[in-house]
């Protein structure tokens, strides 16, 4: 199946969303939507989709003009689309969400083994692993994924349009959806690929369509240059290694004994973890996800329940304090799960711009908020940050996934800081806007806050960090200088020693990131 877009327009009042967009589809291809934060993609192929009216232009199928009234009419048209917030139903089976909205009967009643079979089939079929009878809310974050595709697959979707499906998988994911979009693209699937990570372009693609602004801006070839995509991108040049200046640490302003979180079945998450962090550096943690990272961010924000151990910032003990008492501290704290521990999705910009100071002078008191303040407070960070919105009265939840994780980095960093924790700091967002939040971490390391950074993605990791804590199981391998070489932190990862790692590195071995997330799924 051919499919164009011919001239599409899509307006948002005054703002111009999509400017008069062309775009050709090829039968079995992988067509590569690249842009930056709030470029248009996702409105583009939401129209694609029938979930938006456009002003402008139209579809065609073949040669054949189309017009959809809702995804209905796309799906029926053989076009499925898998959102970056995934539209599943928790608390229902895979084959049940699989099957919504187009259920299989048998005498008036729901056919359950027909759905089952339906998934076990489409499973088989690409190597999916699926469980008919597991619940959504019990699957990881890349199983999911896989139902949504399932999902569109069995409507027979012709084009499956992927939005921004990598935002929140680890690497071995990542790598495992590359691997069923060239399956799908050999069987004839055409797949728009919507993302802003050059790295996963250049490795998926057959071509590239830059969008920038709501316009198309060029297109490319996946052996061009990183930086030249970037460049086309973002309308500028964009440094893709960050230039810093050697640390200067002062004296240990966090110091962390002996943590020990206990989960609900009984089972040590967190064991005997200890560290320091000094005044004016970056101490990253890396890690397989899944391997203590998120219990340690929640046990020093008061967010676990059981909790043994020590943590003490300026003297001061935090274990025991209650979440909103720390953050009162001078805490700034970016969640690794922005939809849901990080955003109120039905608040406005600027009123999410607040969440932790909305009672606190100069936005508000006790008994009431002052507008005036947080609207001005919410005009300046997003000229700062550029959060991409026609106006930060808008709801959060309006916004790119990119932007939204602006917001929260916006947030966090809007105050006098006696520590900052960032989980994931830069999930979802642009090349460009990388490089400037980047920016702002280590200027507020410079200016004496230490500074705690927890990512899967080593590339940050290594430009971040002065020092470098390698977490597996849910203890601490080791510490060791943010320039140690990539090859031996993939092997602390999956669980050597730091002098075991050394020592494997120097007679030749590698890990690559496939390689080392199998280990730590393993583990």
């Amino acid at each position: 199946m051919k499919l164009e877009l011919r001239e599409i327009t899509k307006t948002f009042g005054s703002f111009v969303a999509n400017d008069a967009i062309d775009l050709v589809i090829e039968p079995g291809e992988i067509h590569s939507l690249l842009g930056e934060n709030g470029a248009g993609k996702s409105t583009l192929m939401n129209v694609l989709y029938g979930l938006y009216r456009p002003d402008g232009g139209q579809i065609l199928i073949d040669g054949q003009p189309v017009r959809f009234t809702g995804p209905g009419d796309a799906m029926a048209a053989g076009i499925g689309m898998v959102h970056q917030h995934f539209m599943l139903v928790p608390v229902f089976t895979v084959a049940e969400n699989v099957v919504l909205g187009h259920e299989p009967t048998r005498g008036g009643m729901l056919d359950l083994g027909a759905a089952r079979n339906l998934v076990r089939e489409i499973s088989a079929r690409f190597g999916f692993d699926l469980d008919p009878d597991a619940l959504i809310e019990d699957l990881p974050v890349g199983a999911q994924q896989r139902v949504e595709i399932v999902k569109a697959l069995s409507r027979h979707a012709e084009v499956l349009v992927l939005d921004e499906p990598t935002a929140v998988l680890t690497p071995h994911e990542t790598d495992e959806l590359m691997a069923i979009m060239r399956q799908l693209r050999d069987e004839g699937t055409s797949i728009v690929f919507i993302t802003h990570k050059l790295r996963e372009v250049k490795a998926v693609s057959d071509r590239i369509t830059v969008i920038r602004r709501g316009k198309v801006v060029g297109s490319a070839d996946p052996s061009a240059d990183q930086a030249d995509l970037a460049s086309l991108m973002v309308g500028r040049q964009v440094s893709l290694a960050l230039d810093k200046a050697p640390a200067a640490p002062g004296e240990v302003a966090l110091e962390v004994t002996d943590l020990r979180v206990t989960d609900e079945s009984g089972v040590r998450t967190l064991d005997g973890v200890s560290f320091d962090v000094h005044r004016g550096e970056v101490l990253a943690v890396a890690g397989v996800q899944g391997n203590g990272q998120t219990e340690l961010t929640e046990a020093l924000l008061g967010l676990q329940d059981n909790v043994q151990g020590s943590a003490k910032l300026d003297g001061a003990e935090l274990v025991g304090r209650t979440t909103k008492q720390i953050l009162d501290a001078g805490i700034g704290f970016v969640p690794e799960d922005r939809t849901h521990d990080a955003l109120v999705p039905d608040f406005s910009v600027a009123e999410n711009l607040v969440l932790d100071q909305f009672n606190r002078p100069p936005y508000g008191s006790a008994l009431v908020m002052r507008p005036a303040a947080v609207r001005t407070n919410a005009e300046t960070l997003v000229e700062d940050f550029d959060v991409r919105t026609s106006s930060a009265q808008n709801a959060v939840s309006t916004l790119s996934g990119g932007n939204q994780q602006k917001v929260v980095m916006a947030r966090a960093l809007n105050r006098e800081l006696s520590l900052l924790i960032a989980s994931q700091p830069t999930r979802g967002v642009d090349v460009g806007s990388i490089e400037f939040l980047h920016r702002r971490i280590l200027d507020e390391r410079d200016r004496g806050t230490p500074v705690i950074i927890v990512s899967t993605e080593l590339d940050e990791v290594t430009q971040l960090a002065d020092r470098i804590a390698v977490m597996y199981r849910g203890t601490i391998l080791g510490i060791v200088p943010g320039d140690t070489d990539r090859d031996v932190l993939g092997l602390m990862m999956a669980g050597y020693t730091a002098e075991a790692a050394r020592e494997a590195v120097a007679a030749g071995a590698r890990t690559t990131d496939s390689q080392l997330a199998d280990e730590g799924e393993l583990a």
